[in-house]
């Protein structure tokens, strides 16, 4: 039933992306958008989005404002870690990307928006997403308790028609 529910999520939400994702930031299963995004980047299911964040050339390629999201992920990280009763692995992580981009990366917010984008720039083309997430808080079954789902929705007009083109 929880599966049903969670594919309902990932096909509703086309065009725009959608991944589920585990405790430690796993590719669980994705809806089509992030298949097609994904791909050029060789993530799929079974991939860490937290691996792809420590290779720092790639990273710092692929999204425009890694200062700000870096600052983000490694908040979030530490909030999850901590939600976790004090995940190391979260809280590894949340090291790794602060030795990475540096405690400058800290620094970077402009707290008068209310929500931050990720810029993607995968060559000529530049989308602008940000994203939700959703979890089922009442399941009893650890595996289920242990997913959530990041929906992503476009920052500006020229994302909302690429997608919509894209994904038809």
């Amino acid at each position: 039933m929880a599966g049903d529910a969670i594919n309902w999520l990932l096909s509703r939400h086309d065009p725009y992306p959608a991944i589920v994702l585990d405790r430690h930031w796993r590719v669980v299963n994705l809806n089509k958008c992030s298949t097609l995004l994904l791909s050029g980047a060789n993530i799929g299911v079974g991939d860490s989005l937290l691996a792809m964040s420590e290779d720092v050339e790639m990273f710092k390629s692929l999204v425009e404002n890694w200062q700000q999201v870096a600052h983000h992920m490694i908040h979030r990280l530490r909030t999850e870690a901590q939600y976790w009763g004090d995940d190391a692995f979260l809280n590894d992580s949340a090291n790794k990307l602060e030795r990475n981009y540096g405690r400058g990366s800290m620094a970077v917010n402009n707290f008068s928006d209310p929500i931050i984008p990720t810029i993607y720039r995968m060559g000529e083309i530049r989308l602008s997403l940000f994203s939700t997430l959703s979890q089922f808080s009442t399941a009893e079954d650890i595996a289920l308790a242990d997913l959530k789902i990041e929906h992503m929705f476009p920052a500006d007009e020229e994302t909302r028609n690429f997608l919509t083109s894209m994904v038809g």
